[in-house]
């Protein structure tokens, strides 16, 4: 074990292995409660990125099937274990901002190849991660057929989940958690408009089809011009059966825009940990000026506020002055350990911010350059769709010219 992941080592894993999630296959068992049901497994190829010599024969695959569920509890790992990183997004888990024609079900063929597609891509994002590929538990998920086991995973997430009110929060993590959520929203926006448009055109493309059934009708009552108009009818038949490809590709591209609507996520995520490492230097410091303050009094004999130490010394009489002495010592020596506490939550906050704001650097790059490009290959995809249209009219216009 500890050969294999010394390989991987102290470089991104993408330049040493090639993963890819290569196949996808319904299977029925039983669940944990004994009852039977139908889920999806998915096939992961693991090989050597060594270049193969001219003439070689590439090694042959190692192969694994994982299911989705899986895949879940890896992401919950590096959640926890990496909660300053902006862990990559799964896959929706069911589809989500489709439209009336498309399936919502999690077994349609459709959806688990674009399911298959985004596993892929997640497996690839962690592989090229600078500190993430580098982790053992995620190499032994693309090599090990046993399961993994994850330790006091749920615990430690709740705690990433729960809210803290900070009395200083930090500015740039309370910028980026606002960013975060209008990314969120204005993503949510634009794939409803072009749930909507699809929807339209679908229907726009399929109406085509009656002009195919008209001409169709119309060339077996005529002589001279029934050949123009029954390939028209053709061109027409072509056309409206289209469509069905241009929004299942169309659906590849929403699955890009889908990703980073899950991302917005995972920056909030690192955003409420840091709100957690805050409260609690927060608390702490707030501990070590209460026991400053206990230990004046007590060395002075002055009480500033109500406490109930106060009142039963009014009620019973002053403590004696080993008391008072053994008390002294034991706030001394724990006024101490709460200046070194406060120390090393320090640390870890200034740490996790230096660190958290490093790969925040490297996922905003990525963000930029991803969906400058999956918008770029949308328009592209859009204009060619508009160039067929025009063909199809200028092959029928043809048709009725040799009429």
């Amino acid at each position: 074990f500890e050969a294999k992941c010394s390989e991987v080592t102290n470089s991104k894993l993408t330049k040493k292995m090639e993963i890819n999630v290569t196949e996808a296959e319904k299977r029925t068992g039983k669940n944990t409660v004994n009852m039977q049901e139908t889920y999806t497994v998915y096939l992961i190829e693991t090989r050597s990125a060594e270049t193969v010599p001219e003439g070689g024969t590439p090694t042959t695959p190692d192969t694994l099937w994982r299911r989705y569920s899986e895949f879940e509890l890896l992401r919950t790992y590096l959640l926890v274990t990496y909660p300053y990183i902006i862990i990559p997004p799964l896959p929706e888990k069911r589809a989500e901002f489709v439209w009336h024609k498309m399936s919502a079900d999690n077994l349609d063929p459709d959806f688990v190849e674009r399911r298959r597609v985004g596993l892929e891509n997640f497996l690839l994002r962690v592989a090229s991660h600078p500190v993430l590929s580098n982790d053992k538990i995620f190499f032994l998920f693309l090599t090990e057929v046993n399961p993994f086991i994850l330790h006091n995973v749920d615990s430690r997430l709740k705690s990433l989940s729960a809210m803290f009110r900070v009395k200083n929060p930090d500015k740039r993590f309370t910028a980026l958690k606002h960013y975060s959520d209008e990314l969120n929203s204005v993503i949510s926006q634009l794939l409803r408009v072009r749930a909507k448009v699809a929807d339209r055109l679908y229907g726009v493309y399929k109406v085509h089809g009656n002009y195919g059934r008209v001409f169709s009708e119309w060339s077996a009552i005529e002589k001279e011009m029934g050949d123009g108009l029954q390939s028209a009818g053709h061109h027409m038949d072509t056309f409206a059966a289209s469509i069905d490809d241009i929004l299942e590709e169309e659906e590849h591209y929403a699955d890009q825009l889908k990703e980073y609507l899950f991302y917005a996520e995972a920056v909030r995520s690192v955003c409420r940990k840091h709100e957690l490492i805050q409260y609690e230097l927060e608390m702490v410091a707030q501990d070590l000026v209460s026991k400053k303050q206990q230990k004046e009094e007590l060395a002075t004999g002055t009480v500033r506020v109500f406490s109930l130490k106060g009142m039963t010394s009014k009620l019973f009489g002053q403590e004696s002055q080993e008391q008072r002495e053994s008390r002294l010592a034991a706030l001394e020596q724990s006024t101490r350990e709460g200046e070194e506490t406060l120390k090393e939550r320090n640390t870890e906050c200034q740490e996790f911010v230096r660190t958290a704001w490093e790969d925040i650097g490297r996922f905003k790059e990525q963000k930029d350059r991803d969906l400058r490009e999956a918008l770029i290959s949308y328009a592209i995809m859009q204009i060619s769709m508009c160039k067929k249209g025009i063909q199809v009219w200028s092959n029928a216009k043809e048709c009725f010219n040799k009429m």
